[in-house]
């Protein structure tokens, strides 16, 4: 989930107190070409996901869904939020080699990052540090880190989705928001992946939980602590998360009412130096 396409106009502005900002020309262009894509790829619900920010050009991010909002999500980026491009899902290989690539994204699909690594060869006095490298397609790495960030830093409050007993993922019609109190709770926002920390749980722990609302994994529990960030914009009225390990990840709602929603504005970067900021 990111912005539903109808709604970006208002929803864009709530996120505006996050630095989230796009253009009247930009806004105009995304309302049209969203609502044409989402019929050209039969998707159910299509969302502005947000911009990874190039040195040459940017890459505008959406994502398509289905029935369930939760499995088969497909990506697609433009670079002049007219025409959009489907990502391929990324492997175990560019998620290892995302680990150790170095460079801003330029904004070309095509271009190329060297992933360097070192091994010892020999023995004794013969033994000696050989260097490997493979090649990275910024395409493939565009995919790799949308996927990072949609496990790490994408949120939903709590009972905002439900999980029907088919197991499917669907937006809660009844879902009237948290109360002020309910929103200032970490423990009251959910990562929206597949649960991992939940499968770590005791059998009793999880006999306690409300299976159709608590089957994701809540941000209270992420490492390193206080790796998100809260804070309330006009009074009570508003409420921002903010990570701090994906800067540029934001997250907003309403309290009290069913508005909220997501977007991520940087350059595509981990903060691998939060252990030692907090």
């Amino acid at each position: 989930m990111g912005i539903e396409s109808n709604r970006l106009l208002v929803d864009i502005e709530n996120l505006s107190f996050s630095g989230v900002v796009l253009s009247i020309e930009q806004r105009a262009a995304l309302q049209t070409s969203l609502t044409i894509t989402r019929e050209q790829y039969k998707f159910n619900k299509i969302y502005f996901w947000g911009k990874i920010l190039g040195t040459k050009e940017d890459y505008f991010i959406a994502v398509g869904v289905g029935e369930n909002e939760l499995k088969n999500r497909k990506f697609l980026y433009s670079h002049d939020c007219i025409r959009w491009k489907l990502l391929n899902p990324p492997t175990d290989e560019h998620f290892n080699k995302l680990k150790i690539v170095k460079g801003r994204f330029t904004g070309d699909p095509s271009h190329e990052f060297e992933c360097k690594t070192y091994r010892l060869v020999g023995e004794g006095e013969e033994e000696h540090l050989e260097e490997d490298i493979t090649l990275l397609k910024e395409e493939d790495r565009l995919s790799a880190v949308i996927k990072s960030i949609e496990s790490e830093a994408f949120v939903v409050p709590r009972s905002s989705f439900i999980l029907q007993p088919t197991g499917e993922v669907v937006r809660n019609r009844l879902f009237e928001g948290l109360s002020v109190n309910e929103a200032a709770k970490f423990g009251n926002y959910f990562h929206f992946r597949d649960e991992i920390l939940l499968e770590q749980k005791s059998p009793l722990f999880r006999a306690d939980l409300d299976k159709s609302v608590d089957f994701l994994d809540p941000i209270n529990e992420d490492q390193p602590e206080g790796c998100w960030s809260l804070q309330f914009e006009r009074g009570s009225a508003l409420v921002l998360l903010r990570s701090l390990k994906w800067p540029g990840a934001s997250f907003f709602h309403v309290p009290e009412t069913s508005s909220f929603g997501f977007s991520y504005f940087g350059i595509g970067e981990e903060n691998k130096d939060i252990p030692f900021m907090l």
